[in-house]
């Protein structure tokens, strides 16, 4: 394993031999303002938006300081949930796909368990998914389908299903994507197909609760999220979802199909995860397509929808995107680009760091462009306003992990390495 030599700078290096991961330790993070875990892909509100504040206003030279990295993850794009002084992250080793619990204060490991083997694919093998932890469990998919619970105390396994094997199906061209969603009782997933679109399981058992109705269509690369729809009563929970052919709705309760939105999805990859607020559901896809708010109105069970607005040039990959104020950010296309939520215009856009992703916190954009430039701008209409970016380093394969904000610090996987900045004041 590659070592870093910190002899010009007076860092610690500290070597786990029994897990095989390098660990470089430079000093702990006091906490913001305001701190906030980060359980599960795209934060407390499945979004991207932390709520913390008293976060670093801008960079120094170099990006901000770095607190600690370790190398030896193995490969994946997930990315970190973060709990009660630990992170989980999934990586790889010897072909086989790996959950790894750390010590955020230092990285060190605190428990690895193995799922089952790793996805093998040509633009990069190992996971995608990042765990989603809920009470003292997490629940963690890899990129051929293995979906567990997982004791956060110890790392035992509490049960293991796949759920392509389970409901009739086969992966998808670039292998799953998803983080499961948690929603009550239940773990909620995407395995596409007649057998299962969307399936409902008991969180404590992994038993099957129910499985969509009036939906066929095979997986996405997207994440599940959950939403309350309001028609002035007893709100509508509904599960929202981009299948490999349409946005998607399906009642929370059993899995009935509620919309089926066609305009933004392509039959390539449909990999954002959607963004509601207040009766608008936006999706966005890249392949030539764009993106489109649809308009849902619930009257008790029944859910009425209409096109609020489409634009072709609103084009992201899967770097996801973020709502603040009334304005969506995201990559979309190569630049970043600033959009009035209820019209779909464009206010601005800005190369910033190339095509990627980013995470919201404190009013500010952390930005990971894929091209390994890290950056922080103003989440402002009035334009681009660049407060800091730094230079990752190449790894072998580009930055498609998200960023995490959490707890003053930020997180940013780089292939096989974990990085942990301090973006404190």
């Amino acid at each position: 394993m590659r070592r870093v030599s910190t002899a010009a700078i007076g860092l610690r290096p500290v070597v786990s031999t029994a897990v095989g991961l390098f660990l470089l330790v430079l000093s702990v993070s006091p906490p913001p303002a305001s701190a906030e875990d980060w359980p599960q892909w795209r934060g407390p509100g499945r979004d991207g938006v932390s709520t913390e504040t008293g976060l670093a206003n801008r960079w120094p030279a170099g990006g901000p300081p770095l607190l600690w990295r370790i190398d030896g993850l193995g490969e994946g794009y997930g990315t970190v949930a973060v709990v009660d002084g630990s992170l989980y992250v999934q990586g790889t080793r010897g072909g086989r796909s790996l959950l790894f619990a750390l010590d955020a204060s230092d990285g060190r490991v605190r428990w690895e368990r193995e799922l089952g083997s790793r996805l093998r694919d040509g633009r990069g093998n190992g996971p995608r998914g990042t765990p989603t932890v809920a009470g003292d469990s997490l629940y963690a998919l890899t990129g051929v389908g293995d979906l567990a619970r997982i004791r956060l105390s110890d790392g035992r396994v509490a049960w293991q299903r796949n759920i392509l094997r389970d409901f009739g199906q086969r992966n998808i061209s670039w292998g799953i994507s998803e983080s499961p969603l948690i929603e009550g009782d239940w773990v909620v997933v995407m395995p596409g197909g007649a057998g299962g679109a969307i399936a409902a399981l008991d969180r404590e058992t992994g038993a099957t609760v129910w499985t969509s109705t009036g939906l066929t269509d095979r997986a996405g690369y997207s994440s599940l999220i959950a939403v309350d729809l309001e028609d002035g009563g007893e709100p509508l929970r509904a599960i929202v979802g981009f299948t490999a052919r349409a946005g998607v709705g399906v009642r929370a309760s059993d899995g009935e199909l509620l919309w089926y939105y066609r305009e933004p999805a392509n039959r390539t990859a449909n990999a954002a995860t959607p963004i509601y607020r207040d009766g608008l559901v936006f999706y966005t896809s890249d392949y030539g397509t764009g993106g489109g708010a649809l308009r849902v109105r619930a009257a008790g069970d029944n859910v009425s929808t209409g096109q609020a607005w489409f634009q072709s040039r609103l084009r992201n990959h899967h770097g996801g995107v973020v709502l603040y104020e009334g304005h969506l950010y995201g990559f979309f296309g190569s630049a970043l680009v600033c959009v009035d939520f209820e019209t779909g215009e464009t206010v601005w856009r800005d190369r910033s760091v190339g095509k990627g992703s980013l995470t919201l916190a404190d009013g500010k954009l952390f930005l990971f462009g894929e091209r390994y430039l890290a950056g922080l701008a103003e989440a402002t209409p009035d334009g681009y306003v660049e407060l800091g970016r730094f230079d990752v380093g190449n790894r072998g394969r580009p930055t498609w992990a998200h960023p995490v904000v959490s707890n003053g610090v930020l997180y940013l996987r780089n292939w096989d390495e974990l990085l942990a900045y301090d973006v404190s004041p």
